[in-house]
């Protein structure tokens, strides 16, 4: 077992998803802005689900790329050795992200709750303060021209439409 990993998973996404919900929820249960229970019946279900769906696989995809071609884990405390430029971070600079937002999204159209929409957008105001003042800084400093060339090229947030080939993979 990776309890480094482990310890990411839960304080990491852990936190963003499940432990700030929850007291969310919690806080707002005897208000006007109380969550509704989940209703089978209403799209707005099937779609959550679909986002968690894809949320999950993106999560999974980028650890598993994380631990295998970076030598590391998605926590600042025990980086990536290498710089990962495979798969979804073909497409975009930060897929981690992506999949936490894709499932915050899915938990306020689930439960049909204002305040889980507001705290997506507060952990997504303070990614995007901390990426470039903090992570991409420390990623500059650990593989220089690498990064630089990858930063230029491939979208922190919003995807490219086609996948970003570093210029030594293409004569390979």
């Amino acid at each position: 077992m990776n309890w480094g990993l482990l310890r990411t998973i839960i304080i990491l996404p852990g936190s963003a998803l499940a432990f700030i919900p929850a007291a969310i929820l919690w806080v707002t249960s005897n208000t006007a802005y109380a969550a509704s229970m989940p209703d089978a019946a209403l799209i707005s279900f099937w779609f959550s689900l679909m986002l968690i769906c894809i949320g999950l696989v993106l999560a999974f995809w980028t650890v598993h790329l994380l631990l295998t071609y970076g030598e590391g884990t998605p926590a600042p405390w025990e980086p990536p050795k290498k710089l990962v430029v495979n798969g979804p971070y073909r497409y975009v600079r930060n897929p981690m992200i992506a999949s936490v937002i894709f499932m915050l999204l899915a938990e306020s159209l689930l439960f049909r709750s204002w305040p889980l929409a507001g705290w997506l957008v507060i952990f997504f105001l303070a990614n995007s303060i901390y990426f470039p003042l903090v992570e991409e800084k420390g990623l500059k400093k650990r593989f220089g021209k690498d990064y630089l060339q990858y930063q230029a090229n491939v979208p922190r947030w919003l995807p490219r439409m086609t996948p970003w080939v570093p210029i030594s993979d293409n004569h390979e």
